[in-house]
């Protein structure tokens, strides 16, 4: 592992960048508080191969790993533009499908996910089991050469720009015990319905309940093996987390961009507030988080393209950790450092806290990171 990136990903972050700044944040926050989606970046995105850096180049796509595409969305969200789909199309789906997938799936959503002509979500959380995917109880049946599926997932993003959603369900195997299964549920299913969770962030995507009513699948729509479920899970979770570290990272770069701006600028005294150590070492000190949490998201997409998911397993959370409590640490002192200013639409730093903050809620909580490392990386008794 180099800790210098290659010309490639360079050249990609830059072309990135300048695609983002094209659009940049007042594209973005005009979209969310209109009840709007980012269809126009989204597809300018796919067309020139950015969502489709991580899928083969068999199937259409860069034939880059999650690193690349790590890089994309942390370009993106550092002009402004944080897409939290990327997180879950072409990092979690795509990659699940792209290791796990038949040939037909492969052949048929692949492609789509290169280009970006096709979004999917992925349902994993329910309201009863939280941070506890052990006890899901969304459940699917055999009924002839077909599934029945049902049950409830909440939290879910983007079902409602999305083409179908990946569920993590639970079947029965001969003996009756219950083990994870993945399916394919277009969102036109008949007794597949979804509805809108209120939340105070200024997002483009939202938020759903999905209800699954007896849901009939064909045969084909579970991806992978009916005993496979668990570790094509994980496959999927590793880039999950090193995506929302990569959307952190870029966050907490356009929070400090905007606040060392305004402290060259803006001046009291006759002084610009930057010279003043009581502004000037915070955001040093946060200068500082950001880059060792980027080198942490950046050691777990190494590893996990290097084909070591135990190492990237522990990598991406304390990826995800660190960049979250970065991200937030950046906001905050932006915040302070505008002063009133932070607070008010017109510099754009306030409406970051919220998006921040959920960033120690979700994919995985900071308590769940916190209890992986004991356990796994310290040797720990299991604490729950």
């Amino acid at each position: 592992m180099s800790f210098v990136e290659t010309e490639e990903r360079q050249a990609l972050r830059a072309a990135v960048a300048e695609l983002g700044a094209k659009y940049g944040a007042s594209y973005y926050v005009e979209k969310a508080k209109a009840g709007q989606k980012t269809d126009e970046l989204w597809a300018e995105a796919g067309r020139l191969g950015y969502l489709g850096v991580n899928v083969p180049e068999e199937y259409g796509g860069g034939g880059g790993g999650i690193g690349d595409l790590a890089a994309v969305c942390e370009e993106l969200a550092a002009a402004g533009c944080p897409l939290l789909l990327m997180v879950v199309s072409p990092a979690i789906c795509a990659t699940i499908i792209a290791r796990s997938g038949t040939g037909d799936q492969r052949e048929h959503w692949l492609p789509r996910f290169a280009d970006g002509s096709v979004k999917m979500a992925f349902a994993i959380t329910e309201p009863d089991a939280g941070s506890n995917s052990h006890r899901i109880t969304t459940t699917a049946r055999r009924d002839g050469d077909g599934w029945v599926l049902s049950g409830q997932k909440t939290f879910i993003s983007g079902v409602d720009e999305s083409d179908a959603v990946l569920f993590v369900s639970r079947t029965q195997d001969q003996k009756g015990n219950l083990r994870p299964s993945l399916f394919i549920v277009p969102t036109d299913a008949p007794g597949f319905t979804f509805t809108p969770i209120d939340m105070e962030i200024v997002s483009p995507e939202k938020q759903f309940i999905c209800h699954l009513d007896d849901v009939r699948l064909p045969y084909d729509a579970l991806v992978g093996d009916e005993d496979g479920g668990l570790l094509q899970l994980f496959a999927g979770l590793n880039p999950e987390r090193i995506m929302a570290a990569a959307m952190g990272a870029g966050i907490g770069r356009l929070a400090l961009g905007k606040a060392t701006a305004y402290a060259r600028d803006r001046q009291v005294f006759k002084t610009p507030i930057g010279a003043h150590q009581g502004l000037a070492h915070p955001l040093a000190a946060a200068k500082i988080e950001l880059e060792l949490a980027r080198l942490m998201g950046q050691k777990a997409a190494w590893l996990y393209d290097d084909g070591d998911d135990t190492g990237a397993g522990e990598a991406a959370n304390m990826a995800k950790y660190a960049t979250a409590e970065a991200a937030i640490h950046c906001v905050d002192q932006a915040i302070q450092t505008h002063g009133g200013n932070g607070l008010t639409t017109e510099y754009g730093v306030g409406m970051l806290a919220g998006v921040v903050r959920l960033m120690r809620i979700a994919p995985v909580s900071r308590e769940m990171i916190l209890n992986f490392v004991a356990q796994h990386s310290l040797g720990l008794p299991k604490s729950y």
